[in-house]
């Protein structure tokens, strides 16, 4: 497959490309993108069309590598060749980002995975895994497909579990992933999780504004926290 996947470009400046959480629709996340795109190039990738006319339409269970792959062949098509970019994922978009790197780290300056749901890699992952499950489906079966289709419901019926199984297969390379957490998530699963991953990958942990939801109720100071993050790992790199 060599067509280059949905995206959106604004701003400019060094390019981040932003992973959107759930099923990877970028809505709400207007205000931030805005933010950062005075400082970015900002590339949001849309991996299912979701926010391109596709919602509605037919969708299998969802793989980490085929996001992963999708945001491999996007940076191909908007970054100049050979020059790394900076990633940041947000909940399942943070899983996406983590195995990007794993799999191109050539591609990838820095990551930003803020609260990845890889919950099996805390000691009781598994069981916790199941609880998200069921306490997500609470919400109520949504559909995935046809004209009443949602996000949410392609999001519960497709991604959520295949995702939250997903576990990072080895350690980045040193100083190229930073995992983030909200200050309003402490003692909560995903930020459990993300100190369980920061510890496991031997990254830093850094608190940003907010809970899960920071990118949308807090954009611009979270905006904010996340360029200061990006830029300053780049002088520590270079």
């Amino acid at each position: 497959m060599t067509d280059t996947p949905y995206h959106d470009i604004t701003g400019r400046g060094p390019v981040l490309l932003l992973l959107p959480g759930g099923a990877g629709h970028p809505m709400g996340l207007g205000p931030l993108v805005e933010r950062l795109a005075t400082r970015f190039t900002v590339v949001t990738y849309d991996p299912l069309g979701l926010a391109h006319g596709r919602l509605g339409q037919p969708v299998a269970e969802q793989r980490v590598a085929d996001w992963s792959a999708g945001a491999r062949r996007v940076l191909d098509a908007v970054a100049p060749a050979g020059e790394p970019a900076h990633v940041f994922g947000t909940s399942s978009g943070g899983i996406a980002a983590l195995d990007l790197l794993a799999r191109h780290p050539g591609r990838v300056a820095h990551v930003v995975a803020h609260e990845p749901p890889c919950v099996t890699v805390l000691p009781d992952g598994d069981a916790r895994r199941t609880e998200l499950i069921e306490q997500l489906d609470g919400t109520g079966r949504l559909p995935a497909e046809g004209p009443s289709a949602t996000p949410m419901g392609v999001f519960l019926a497709r991604v959520l579990r295949p995702f939250t199984s997903y576990v990072p297969a080895a350690a980045p390379p040193p100083g190229r992933l930073t995992l983030a957490a909200g200050a309003g998530s402490r003692g909560q699963l995903l930020y459990r999780t993300a100190e369980a991953l920061a510890e496991r990958l031997g990254c830093t942990l850094a608190e940003f504004p907010g809970g899960h939801l920071g990118t949308l109720d807090h954009p611009v100071e979270f905006a904010d926290r996340l360029a200061g993050t990006l830029r300053s790992n780049a002088r520590t790199s270079a």
